[in-house]
């Protein structure tokens, strides 16, 4: 048994906890690099809540962001109103749709939250209301005012809620360090926003596309003031930006309305403009040195899915179906909704409906499409601990998958939640971020 190893009865749940090993942080959106790869980590490949089920913690209002690890230190945003309802998967969300356009025009004074738990055993530390406000737009039923995912620089946390019109800097004690007034717009006629921030450099990155004054801009890390700011002809778009390094430069890649865009993410140059593509981002791009790959779907239309080439540049003509200079390889129909997708050792993953498809990233070349069994539909991210590629569905099921050219479901996770967050990962422990609860999944050792 690990010298560690502690048992704790939380109230009101029957849950074994174990001290979390102090390993690397989980610090932006889908990880440290952006991408969802996880290289070394011990988080269980088998769960239920009873088994492996460290705690599981109710947290106050809604929100859809990942969670932060930073040591011993879990953080995590949401949004507090009062009669607050819990937000609705696909369906009920779809069902509900006729009426959260007269909701959007009684909105209620909302407390914007970072709330800081600890690892080991869940227990809140601090919490501290950022902002409090009418949020500036009404939101679809099933998204909610804490969607955009927060980063951290190691020291600061980084916030962002577009609905009170600002993005945050708040040190480890909870004690606001700066405030940038990012605009009070209106998104997505009334869907909302939902694209989180991006760390690299000592500096944040903000994705601020609206329906009436879209741009992105570099913040110091330390004192919150304007590095760069680029404004852009996008409307709304989610998707979360993404810093690619390849052996010629680093980019800040930012999907919109219908395009991407390359920026020099040092001083805001534009590397390459890729337009023509349709539909506007939600997932974020995969990528790895040699390519970065792009795409997307909407309710009832399926987009494209292509590969940009490292070294692009200048003005590019997205033809679909068609390799065009620098795309090098796309084919139609095959685009991600939610759900970003991984790359790994030259092949990509995408969700479609309930399928998982893996192609050959060089050449776009299906590998195989195969259907999950019993999955519902996706909204979190794909994410891959070692040789293991993990997919939540929204009713709970995590479908654990061996990576490789052979498609091989080695075990079904099922936690009765509803799920659109995509997890985090820390060393041994690994957070689902529920409807209802946020789940620490850490694997005990046999006693």
């Amino acid at each position: 048994m690990s010298p560690g190893l502690t048992t704790t009865l939380l109230i009101g749940f029957a849950s074994v906890s174990l001290n979390a090993t102090p390993t690397a942080d989980w610090t932006q959106f889908r990880g440290p690099l952006g991408n969802g790869v996880v290289h070394s980590a011990s988080a269980p490949s088998a769960w239920s809540t009873e088994a492996n089920m460290a705690w599981q913690k109710p947290l106050p209002g809604a929100g859809w962001s990942s969670p932060l690890v930073l040591g011993d230190k879990v953080f995590v945003t949401t949004a507090v109103h009062e009669g607050q309802e819990r937000p609705k998967g696909f369906q009920d969300g779809v069902r509900a749709m006729g009426n959260y356009r007269e909701a959007a025009k009684h909105l209620k004074q909302t407390e914007f939250k970072l709330l800081c738990l600890s690892l080991g055993d869940g227990s809140t530390i601090w919490d501290t209301t950022v902002e409090t406000e009418i949020p500036a737009f009404g939101i679809h039923p099933s998204n909610t005012y804490a969607t955009e995912s927060p980063a951290t620089d190691g020291d600061s946390v980084f916030v962002f809620f577009p609905a009170a019109g600002s993005a945050s800097c708040l040190d480890q004690s909870g004690q606001i360090r700066w405030t940038y007034q990012s605009g009070r717009h209106q998104y997505g006629n009334g869907f909302g926003s939902g694209s989180g921030l991006a760390y690299h450099d000592g500096m944040v990155f903000l994705q601020c596309d609206n329906d009436e004054d879209s741009y992105v801009v570099a913040l110091e890390a330390d004192s919150g003031s304007e590095v760069w700011k680029a404004k852009r002809q996008s409307r709304t778009s989610w998707s979360t930006p993404v810093i690619w390094k390849t052996g010629q430069r680093e980019e800040l890649v930012v999907g919109g309305s219908g395009h991407l865009t390359s920026y020099n993410p040092k001083t805001g140059s534009q590397n390459w403009y890729l337009h023509g593509i349709g539909g506007s981002f939600s997932s974020s791009p995969a990528f790895d040195e040699a390519f970065l790959f792009f795409g997307n779907s909407g309710p009832g239309s399926a987009g494209p899915l292509g590969a940009v080439a490292a070294g692009a540049s200048g003005d590019l003509q997205f033809t679909q179906g068609n390799a065009e200079a620098w795309v090098e390889w796309s084919l139609t129909g095959a685009g991600p909704g939610l759900a970003s997708p991984l790359t790994k050792d030259g092949l990509l993953y995408v969700i479609d409906g309930s399928l998982l498809n893996c192609y050959d990233g060089t050449s776009g070349k299906r590998i195989y499409k195969e259907r999950l069994p019993g999955a519902g539909r996706f909204a979190a991210s794909l994410w891959s601990v070692g040789d293991y590629l993990y997919a939540l569905d929204e009713n709970g099921k995590t479908f654990v998958i061996k990576m490789g050219r052979e498609f091989e479901v080695i075990q079904v996770n099922d936690i009765d939640d509803l799920f659109w967050s995509t997890p985090s990962v820390a060393g041994n422990s690994m957070l689902l971020r529920g409807a209802d609860r946020l789940y620490c999944i850490r694997e005990a050792d046999p006693i």
